[in-house]
């Protein structure tokens, strides 16, 4: 297992206390694959780096545009027009400098991802819509990948955690993709919690501490505060991971 510095000691402290030396020596050697640099990769990056994971890959395919700022806040007036995983390698390098950043400006419908799905351990679903994510969702079945999804829309989310064959995966749930727009509203603050609500479930699935929120759904409205917890079942039928 890999060690930790003097530094990094000193760094993760305040979570150590709480995960242990062990679960971070877990982080540091584990690899997160995440899908969307927007509103929700914003706060799902910035943890993810925080807590010391070692290496991130991110994907996204955009250049940072003024519309995004209102919650997309790991980006600032002077990254407008810039593409946003350059924005994102160079802060989070300043942030952590122990955590290995890689950024790939890549459109998951038209370029093949397999291979950094394929040298992860765990992917995050920071997307935007619903046909990408069915082709993430499909790719994180073939290669037994766990896939933590989230969405937003408005002040309302969702949350879902899919473990291939252990759990539904997204096509079960949602067979159909919901119909897309093209431009989704949304306010900041639920991509936010969303973003730091994948994070906490990846810390529970790299390191083993905790229970993963497997086999339900979680929605969430910040109109009325509220949080429903559905849950959920593996389709037997499904095509993408009944097989």
């Amino acid at each position: 297992m890999v060690s930790l510095s003097d530094e990094e000691l000193e760094r993760y402290s305040r979570q150590i206390k709480v995960l242990g030396v062990n679960a971070q020596k877990r982080l540091k050697s584990s690899k997160v694959l995440v899908v969307g640099a927007g509103g929700l990769g914003s706060a799902v990056l910035t943890y993810l780096t925080a807590v010391g994971v070692g290496e991130i890959k991110v994907i996204d395919k955009e250049v940072v545009e003024l519309s995004n700022l209102n919650r997309q806040v790991i980006y600032d007036t002077q990254s407008i027009g810039i593409p946003k995983v350059d924005v994102v390698t160079k802060k989070l390098r300043a942030l952590n400098p122990n955590v290995v950043l890689k950024g790939y400006r890549l459109d998951i419908l038209k370029d093949d991802i397999s291979e950094l799905v394929k040298d992860s351990d765990i992917i995050i679903d920071c997307l935007d819509n619903w046909e990408s994510r069915l082709v993430l969702n499909k790719l994180a079945i073939r290669y037994s990948k766990p896939l933590i999804h989230a969405g937003i829309e408005g002040f309302y989310g969702q949350l879902m955690v899919v473990i291939p064959k252990e759990t539904p995966c997204l096509s079960c749930i949602f067979p159909k993709p919901p119909k897309g727009i093209r431009e989704i509203p949304v306010v900041g603050t639920i991509a936010g919690l969303l973003g730091i609500l994948e994070v906490n479930e990846a810390i529970k699935a790299l390191t083993g501490v905790g229970e993963v929120f497997k086999n339900k759904l979680l929605l969430v409205d910040l109109l009325r505060t509220e949080f429903t917890v559905v849950n959920v079942r593996r389709n037997p039928r499904c095509p993408v991971c009944s097989k």
